[in-house]
């Protein structure tokens, strides 16, 4: 199916959307700055999803069959035994070993992030690196080859064995020892590529090894592409007909990945540069908005919310006003089948993980409910991040779990109210802060030229006048004529203003 990219680069934070048949199919943002103006120890404040990195064993707790180890960071990044299995010498065929056969307490230990902070958990870990190429994934401490299980033709899956066999032994750039994941992306690609592919991850793995030997913990071993880059990377492949970025840097930045692992894809990369917003394009900033509302409308008039609680997300589906002329049976059928065509889409835009569990409406026959859960099945088939789904039970309840990797977007936009006693949220200071400086950006490439003043909220104006230096260079360059923050005690915090400074 062909779909587009955009990728937004703004001051306080990158977005990137995934377009289908001009709708939005999926979308994340990656912001560069915190609450408090904390960087998150990944490049320049990136996530920290993917960076290895060398710690040290905090404590082990047998009870909990995990360890925590000291990152330097705020919290302690969490090693549970099934992800620490390879440091332990027992035989693979074994059944998952006791923490302490895996980790000692005030050990170095490298690790990987596999899930970035979330809420008041530190960041999940595991000792089983991976390092993620355009084709392939490096695995250095597993050995042999596995294929995504998307690749299910039987003679592509013997050939893509076969070239990777064949590297594996006689190819002196490929990391000793290692094994390999191949990637969909590795479709039809040819051996040189694959190759290629290899060599760079090997050069990578041996710059980490070297990098150990002389690392103080805690240290950071490794980062992970950049937005723009882990994009052209995992997002754009051959249905992709074109990448669109506002950003004359990152249009380079993406170019110049392109150029080293998938110059196919170069053609694809454009600058956007007006007429217009690019996240305007397809009614994507409205669109993100309204993933702050719990209700989603359906085309037959009915709708389903979300609520998210600690434990889990429930979804509930509401006929509304629509009945079907056929009966009730048909009514609940058309409502439901229109529910679960939505909802994967919904999970994965709003980036909800966890268990989730679905409230259909009640339905009688078994190849109704049949029909129900294999539309929901294919609603989650384009998700990149693992999902799993039961059967109905006799409540009509349905339940599932998304992989959680990150904060859900109504979680990174907003926060609880105080003054509603947590039965509310509102936006959070970053998020309002985030958009103000779109707004002064955009403001600034209307009228060149002109000295900018923005108006706002006063703790939004502390909040960005306490990022420092790094924040006001960045503004430079899109304010170039000079930016002036006022703060108004009269706005709440959501409301601002951006004008000529008089």
């Amino acid at each position: 199916m062909a779909s587009e990219v955009l990728i937004n680069v703004g001051p306080a934070e990158t977005r990137v959307a995934f377009v289908e048949e001009s709708r939005l199919s999926e979308v994340f943002l990656e912001r560069t700055i915190e609450p408090g103006g904390n960087a998150r120890a990944g490049r320049h404040g990136h996530r920290l999803l993917g960076n290895i990195l060398l710690g040290r064993v905090q404590r082990v707790l047998p009870g909990m069959q995990a360890a925590f180890v000291d990152l330097g960071l705020e919290k302690a990044g969490f090693l549970a035994a099934r992800e620490a299995r390879c440091l332990s010498d027992l035989p693979s065929f074994m059944d998952q070993p006791c923490i302490s056969k895996c980790v000692r307490e005030g050990e170095s230990v490298v690790v990987q992030v596999i899930k970035d902070p979330i809420s008041e958990k530190g960041a999940r870990l595991s000792a089983n690196v991976t390092l993620a190429g355009r084709l392939v994934v490096l695995v250095p401490n597993q050995s042999g080859v596995a294929l995504s299980r998307r690749i299910d033709d039987e003679a592509e899956r013997a050939r893509l064995t076969g070239i990777l066999s064949d590297i594996m032994a006689n190819d002196p750039r490929a990391a000793t020892g290692a094994g390999y994941i191949v990637r969909t992306a590795a479709l039809s690609a040819t051996k040189d590529d694959i190759a290629s592919d290899i060599a760079r991850l090997g050069d990578e793995w041996r710059i980490i090894q070297a990098r150990r030997t002389m690392a103080k913990v805690p240290a950071t071993l490794y980062h992970d592409l950049d937005p723009v880059e882990r994009t052209m990377r995992d997002g754009v492949d051959e249905d992709t007909t074109r990448v669109l970025i506002d950003n004359a840097d990152a249009v380079a930045q993406a170019r110049a990945y392109a150029m080293r692992a998938m110059p196919e894809a170069l053609d694809k990369i454009h600058h956007f540069n007006g007429p217009g917003e690019l996240f305007d394009l397809y009614g994507i900033e409205a669109e993100l908005e309204a993933f702050l509302s719990p209700r989603v409308r359906l085309p037959s008039g009915g709708w389903i919310t979300f609520e998210t609680t600690e434990a889990l997300t429930s979804v509930d589906v509401n006929s509304g006003s629509y009945t079907e002329a056929t009966g009730l049976e048909q009514t609940s059928l058309k409502t439901n089948i229109e529910a679960a065509a939505e909802i994967g889409r919904q999970l994965r835009l709003r980036g909800i993980g966890g268990l989730i569990v679905i409230d259909f409406i009640h339905l009688n026959e078994p190849e109704n409910i049949g029909q129900v859960l294999t539309v929901l099945a294919d609603s989650v088939t384009k998700d990149r991040t693992p999902t799993q789904i039961l059967p109905m039970s006799a409540f009509g309840l349905v339940e599932m779990t998304r992989k959680r990797v990150r904060e859900p977007l109504s979680k990174l936009f907003t926060e609880v109210c105080d003054p509603c006693h947590g039965h509310g949220r509102v936006k959070t200071v970053v998020s309002v802060a985030a958009e103000l400086l779109r707004r002064v950006a955009r403001e600034a490439k209307a009228r060149p030229g002109t000295k900018l003043a923005a108006y706002a909220a006063p703790e939004v104006v502390r909040w960005i006048e306490a990022q420092g230096d790094d924040l006001t260079q960045s503004m430079r360059r899109y304010a170039a004529a000079g930016l002036r923050f006022e703060a108004r005690p009269q706005f709440a915090r959501a409301t601002f203003d951006v004008g000529a400074d008089q």
